[in-house]
């Protein structure tokens, strides 16, 4: 039997996060290691308990008394993915305006779910997660990736070693990975990687897959 994702919830509504949790408990390939509705509490908790994804509400309500400096979602996002070997993260929020997947996306999330989905939608975009694969909402996906991608035919101008290390990165490998799969050296990989998000019109490994499918680049 495979090890549990190991998984922190973040959502600041009380009785939210105790319906999630109730959720959650009735997917045996998931554990859940700790919760909190402080996104800075998120970030502490991330560091000591090591999950392997980081469940995120976007917004996030101020924090209490001796709670922090009461950061959004957005901003826990960005800093639990800044560390070396820090989880992923999937936001779970019902806000799916442009500017809040687009700051979600470059904050370093690997996807983003409303949470109007079905439970069985949210368990396997957990564990598609856990294996640093992208996990979108289909309204999400439609309507905002079309504006992240930039120019439309820049992505039809993608060689051959880029649709290569596209595919690798769609399968969640890091550089030294993709690098080892391919016999390049890992300077390589960074540099198509920049060029890859430059005609992709992204920011992020995560964008750059999840246009990358919208597009229909991948096999």
């Amino acid at each position: 039997m495979s090890t549990p994702v190991r998984l922190l919830l973040c959502d600041d509504h009380v009785v939210v996060r105790a319906g999630l949790l109730a959720l959650l408990a009735s997917e045996p390939g998931i554990e859940v290691v700790g919760e909190t509705g402080s996104g800075e509490e998120a970030v502490a908790l991330a560091a000591r308990l090591e999950p392997d994804v980081v469940l995120m509400d976007l917004q996030l309500g101020p924090a209490g008394a001796g709670a922090g400096d009461g950061i959004d979602g957005v901003e826990a996002t960005r800093r639990i993915t800044a560390e070396p070997a820090g989880p992923y993260v999937l936001v779970l929020t019902t806000y799916d305006t442009d500017a809040d997947v687009r700051r979600a996306i470059e904050a370093g999330a690997t996807g983003y779910l409303l949470k109007a989905e079905r439970p069985e939608e949210l368990f396997a975009a957990i564990h598609a997660a856990a294996q640093g694969r992208t996990a979108f909402s289909p309204p999400v996906v439609g309507r905002v990736m079309a504006r992240m991608r930039g120019s439309g035919p820049a992505a039809a101008r993608l060689t051959e070693r880029e649709h290569d290390i596209l595919g690798q990165l769609a399968r969640g490998l890091g550089n030294r990975e993709i690098a080892r799969a391919l016999f390049i050296s890992e300077a390589t990989v960074k540099t198509h990687l920049g060029r890859i998000y430059a005609k992709l019109g992204v920011d992020t490994r995560a964008g750059a897959v999840a246009v990358a499918k919208e597009q229909r680049l991948l096999p």
